[in-house]
């Protein structure tokens, strides 16, 4: 897949231990809004992932969009945008060289919802599935920028306003 931006805050050391990742986003679409989780404090999060053990990409969008928004992917509508790769010390392990490879891929979504089934984490943090303008989610993103992976989503939806041929 295609690498769109690389996000390094040259924050680690060559000789420190690695975590690698590897995720998957989803790009949905409707009547120009983005489906989107929200935090408790402000904070949207593109739907998706970490991919697990021998999961396809397909199949974790699927399994990672319904748990977080309760949206249905279509499978055969799922199509590659690229990749964002992370570069930094790990948040939740200091010391330790974290790289995460995220793929955005477009997709839709049949009309039926089903509940949400979102992490303790999630839970904690007041994360609900919300639909929103692309430029409200990067003002917000922008005032409560606290986390790495909020930069990734911000300018990757900055990426999809300014017109980016994928």
């Amino acid at each position: 897949m295609k690498r769109l931006l690389t996000l390094d805050l040259k924050d680690y050391t060559d000789d420190m231990p690695v975590f690698e990742k590897h995720t998957v986003r989803a790009i949905i679409l409707r009547d120009g809004k983005l489906s989107m989780q929200l935090s408790g404090s402000g904070e949207y999060k593109i739907p998706g992932g970490g991919v697990e053990g021998d999961e396809s990409h397909i199949v974790t969008l699927v399994r990672e969009v319904r748990e977080e928004t309760g949206l249905l992917v279509i499978p055969a509508s799922v199509k590659p945008i690229g990749e964002i790769l992370e570069l930094r010390q790990d948040v939740f392990q200091k010391g330790v060289k974290y790289i995460c490879h995220s793929y955005f891929y477009f997709c839709d979504v049949m009309e039926q919802t089903v509940p949400t089934q979102m992490t303790q984490s999630e839970i904690a943090k007041g994360f609900r599935p919300v639909w929103e303008y692309p430029e409200v989610i990067c003002r917000e993103n922008d005032a409560v920028q606290t986390q790495p992976w909020q930069k990734r989503d911000t300018e990757f939806i900055r990426m999809l306003l300014d017109g980016k041929e994928f």
